[in-house]
This record gives C-alpha cells, structure tokens and sequence, in this order.
C-alpha cells in the first residue's frame, strides 16, 4: 500500500479529543484469580513469571471489544512490592507489564494504560511517608511504565486525594502523555476519607488531569448517582469503572454477582449522564465488557452528550477551633497557666463499673481537675476507654481525659469512636500509640496501627475545624483539648523529640510525661523543647511507689520508664523494714521529684500503682 494509502495511526490523545465513547477493559486481579492464581502471591510477578497468563488475559479483553487496556500493575509499586522482597525489580516489572500488554494491544488497534494504585501506606499528614517520598515512590513506577511503552497514565482506587496528587506529580515530572485520574467513592459519593465527589473534581483538573473518573468501591448504580454530580462540575472527559455489584462469600470465595447484561445496561446510562470512557473494575470480566461495547455499539448514542454545565461548587472549608479556654474546664486551666492537677484511673477488667466509680469518687473529693481513663494498658483488654470516661462524667461528675490508642483500629473506627464521644460531652483526649499485642494476654493478636499518634492528632485537630479527613464537613467542630505522650526516659531522646515536633504541629495542645523518677533527665528534655520553641504544657507523670517489686517492674518491663538505681536502692532498703515502710518511701520519692520539677512543669498526674489508692490519696493531698 502506498503511503498516501495507508490508514492514519490513531494516538491516544485523539481518543480523548474525538468526542467519542470508548470502551476501557474489567479486571486484571479478578480473571488472574478465577484462573488458578492464588491469592498469596505477588499478581505483579506474573509479568515476567507467567508473562502468557497476563497476555492472555489482555487478549481476551481485546477480542470483546476494548480499545485501552489497563497493565497489571495496580500493585507494582516498590512499598507494596518490597512485602514480596521484590521492591528493587520495580522499574523492570512495570516494563514487562507495559510490553505485554502492547503485545496484546497493538494488532487491534487499541491503547494501553499504566496503571498505578494506592502506595498501601498512609502518607502525611497521616502517616509518617511525606508527600516528596511518595511521589518519589510513584516515579519508579512511572519510568517503568513509559519504558515499557505505555501510552498514558491511569491512576486509580485512590482514596486519600493527598497520595493521588503526588502519584500525578510524578506523571506530569515525567511525561505529557493523557493521564487517566479515578478516585473511589461509596455510595454517599465521597471517599473512605470523607472527600466529596466536588472537592476531587477541584483539585484534580487545576493539577494537570486529561480524564477524570471514578472506579471500584461500588456497583454501577451507586455510582451513576456519583457520576451525575462529577458530571455537574467538570468539563474533562469523565471515566468509569464500576465493580461488578458488592462481593458476596459464596462457598468459600469472593463472588460479583452482578451479570453482564445489568453492567452492560448501566453502562448506557452512565453514557447518558457524560462518560466518555467506561470498563469495569473487580468483579468484570471479558463478558462484561461485551455488553458494555454492544451497549456502545448499538443504535443508542455513542457520542457523550454535551456537559450539563459546570456547577457552582461549595466545598467545606476550616474553622477556627474555638479558644482552648471554652473546651473544657481542664482546657481553662490549661489556657489560663494555672497548675493542673489529675490522676489516672484503669477501668475494669470486666464490665461492672462500681470499684472505678468508688475511685473517681475518692479522687474527685481530693481536688483533682481531671481523671484520665487509661486505653487497654500494656495491650490488656479493659472496658472500653470512651464508654468508661462516659460513665464517669456521667455518675461521678467529674471532668475525664480519655486515652485513645491507635494500636486497636483502623482511621475509620477511630473517626467514629471520636465523633461519639464528642456526641456523648467528652472533651479531653490523649492520644498515645500504644503498646505492641506482644506485650499483652494475647500475643498472637494483630495490631492495627492504620496511623500513628501524630496522625490521630492531625485527624482531631481536623474534626476541630470541622472537617473529616478528606476535607468534608462534619457539621458542628468537635471541642477537643488535645493532649500527646512525652517520653523522657527514652534512649534515643533526639528521635523523641522530633516525633514530638509533629505532635505539636499537628495541633497538640499539652503533653502528659511518663513517670518521672529522674528529675534531671526531665528537665534536660524540657530545656530541649523550649530551645526548640516547643513550649505547651507540660504535666508530669507521678507514680508513687508501693514495693520493691513494683520499681523493679517499671524499670525493667515498662518502656519509656527509667528509674535511676539510687531510687532502687532506697526502695529495697525500705522493703526490708516491711511493705508500710516501702509504701512511705515510694510516697516520699515521690514527693521530692515533685518538689524538684514544680517551677519547670504545668502540673502533675499521678499515676495509678496496683494497689495504690492510699498513696495516690495522699500525694494528691500534698501537691494540691
């Protein structure tokens, strides 16, 4: 054939320009799966283990009808990678990816996207991986993907609008080629982080995408209802991927049930409502994506209409959480420089309250400004921290500070478990990391750890404005005092001090020490902040000893927790002289730590030894 004969080749770019419908493909993972591949190897691998696997797949895909096909890569990123050792082989596997499917692509005319997914980690403000760290990660996976000749990006089951930005920054660092950007969103129309379906249509088309969609998460009706208010406030080409229907257990399996012709049928819809570009995620196979192309084939339109018009957006924005002195009566003080003083109470084991309302009642009578409610110590399962601080503001009356660990739920319980909480007139928090299960009566138990203490401060001080994690709003701010751990005792005191750092820029608004034992090495760490100008309150952990037995327990089993051998001496000479005698020297050390950190700190809280109340009654009655 002549050259002036030969047909035109057709770019990608053109697809997007041409004002047509195309048909994308369904799952990857999905076909891998329901062809013997089991669950707990790398799909990624499968690029270059079992390269005829992949292609096949791609090929099945072509031969229904789809003109861009994804690679299989979702994964093939070198965090979730490095859990297979695989994380140095990042660039060649999405290379190999990108071939196989061109392979699979280029007789039939169609088009082959990159594929990258969620890094699988939290990244700031959430988790400690900053955002120039994760687009570095996302880099890796980019320069593989072009290598491998991939022509365009798609970025996709993205939740945290924060991660899809950097993976775009890395795109646009490296190509100009189209950049498909698709988030996942329940059927409320916003994400697991709250981020509604207009703040990522926003932000996203002022960073650089060519098309602008939506996969996973939800079935094709939930999602046309979400489509409809994308298509309202966006003028790029709109992009959608729905699952099969919601996974179902059938016999041991993950099932979609959700069939062809019901895809095929919402697929048409979508395409009246302003989708240019639409497939299938989990669930879809090759037959969904024929009645999705006989759908696009048929006489109804295959040309998207004409945007309904760009609607005015009204996206959430921050309040100024009200002043620390309206919070709370622990806050007023706080705010006011006044010296505080609590205690700390351990709810019960089981689920009668009595003996913890019988303490809170004696240690209300002694003056306290606050009682703090202890989350699951040393990973032990108690009464629920939040319905325990309930129960004692309620019964007793006075104000609580509850203890919240990150180590038992994931960002979404905890979100929730605030939200109640405030719902319920708790107001103080501190928020600690946790103690590993390992430490714990059960030590097979998995930890959680979703995000870390610096993360759960930022997630509170965003529900002080108002906001979830993702920008939207939750009506009415919350009204916490936020309160973070500081662990003097600590050997590497430096790394200490710079978590501390993002405590405070977080939004912590006073820090609770351990126990203090050695006055000095509080008072060198305190001298550390304000040269750092990280000055909040400071309140002092004091723990009254009761025995010998009890200080060789905090010092050895106990992190954080450093008790100098002076004090130790002095407890096993009074235990000789019996168990009142190393009571009265455990009261008096105490004392004389407190006489030593006074000037230095904003108040105290002393800590609740077994057996102890009788020493705490007493050290609250000489500190007041």
């Amino acid at each position: 054939m002549s050259e002036a004969g030969k047909k035109p080749v057709v770019t990608l770019r053109d697809r997007l320009e041409d004002g047509r419908v195309h048909v994308m493909d369904g799952a990857m993972g999905t076909m891998l799966y329901g062809r013997g591949v089991f669950l707990n190897i790398c799909y990624d691998e499968l690029n270059v283990t079992r390269p005829e696997l992949v292609r096949g797949v791609h090929e099945a895909y072509v031969r229904a009808g789809t003109e861009i096909l994804e690679t299989n890569t979702f994964g093939c990123n070198p965090v979730k990678l490095s859990s297979h050792g695989l994380e140095d082989r990042t660039e060649e596997l999405n290379r190999e990816a990108a071939r196989l499917a061109q392979q699979a692509a280029r007789p039939r005319g169609a088009h082959v996207l990159g594929a990258i997914g969620p890094l699988g980690i939290r990244i700031e403000p959430w988790g400690p991986t900053s955002k120039e760290e994760a687009t570095e990660f996302f880099a890796r996976q980019v320069i593989g993907l072009l290598d491998g000749g991939a022509d365009g990006l798609i970025l996709e089951t993205f939740s945290d609008l924060d991660e899809l930005q950097a993976a775009l920054r890395a795109v646009r660092a490296a190509t100009d080629l189209p950049a498909f950007v698709q988030m996942s969103f329940g059927a409320d129309g916003n994400t697991s982080y709250g981020t509604p379906v207009e703040a990522f249509a926003e932000r996203i088309t002022s960073a650089g995408a060519d098309v602008i969609g939506l996969n996973c998460a939800v079935g094709p009706a939930a999602m046309l209802e979400t489509i409809e208010r994308l298509a309202a406030v966006t003028s790029l080409p709109i992009s959608a991927l729905p699952n099969a229907g919601l996974p179902r257990s059938v016999g041991g399996r993950v099932m979609y049930l959700s069939s062809p012709e019901y895809v095929g049928r919402y697929a048409n819809r979508m395409i009246e409502a302003g989708v240019r570009f639409v497939g299938g995620c989990c669930g879809t196979t090759p037959d969904h994506v024929r009645h999705i192309r006989q759908e696009v084939d048929s006489e109804r339109p295959r040309v998207a209409g004409p945007a309904p018009g760009r609607a005015k957006l009204t996206l959430a924005t921050g309040r100024e959480p009200p002043p620390l002195a309206e919070r709370s009566r622990l806050g007023a003080k706080l705010a006011g420089e006044e010296f505080v003083v609590t205690a700390e109470v351990i709810p019960p084991r089981g689920w009668e309250a009595e003996s913890m309302m019988e303490t809170c009642r004696q240690l209300a009578d002694a003056g306290v400004d606050a009682v703090h409610i202890v989350d699951t110590p040393r990973a032990r399962t108690h009464m629920g921290v939040i319905p325990a601080a309930l129960l004692v503001e309620r019964e007793v009356g006075v104000e609580t500070v509850f203890h919240y660990t990150c180590r038992d739920r994931n960002m979404l319980g905890m979100e929730s478990d605030l939200l109640g909480g405030a719902a319920g007139g708790l107001r103080n928090v501190l928020v600690v990391t946790g103690d590993p299960p390992v430490t714990g009566a059960y030590p097979d138990s998995t930890a959680v750890f979703d995000i870390d203490s610096i993360g759960l401060t930022n997630l509170i001080a965003r529900l002080n404005q108002g906001l979830d994690p993702g920008g939207g709003s939750i009506g009415r701010p919350t009204r916490f005092v936020i309160g973070v751990a500081l662990s003097q005792g600590v050997q590497d005191l430096e790394s200490e001090l710079h978590r501390f750092y993002w405590k405070v820029d977080a939004g912590a608004e006073f820090a609770v020490t351990q126990p203090v034992f050695d006055p000095e090495r509080l008072l060198e760490t305190l001298d550390r902040l304000k040269s750092r100008d990280l000055r909040i309150p400071v309140v002092a952990g004091l723990w009254p000893l009761v025995s010998l037995r009890s200080a060789e327990f905090l010092a050895n089993e106990v992190p954080g927790v450093v008790i100098p051998a002076a004090v130790l001496s002095r407890m096993r000479n009074a235990q000789e002289s019996g168990p009142e005698a190393a009571r009265q020297e455990g009261l008096t050390i105490a004392l004389e730590v407190f006489e030593e950190i006074r000037g230095a700190v904003d108040g105290v809280q002393v800590n609740a030894p077994r057996r102890g109340q009788t020493s705490v009654l007493e050290l609250l009655a000489a500190v007041r």
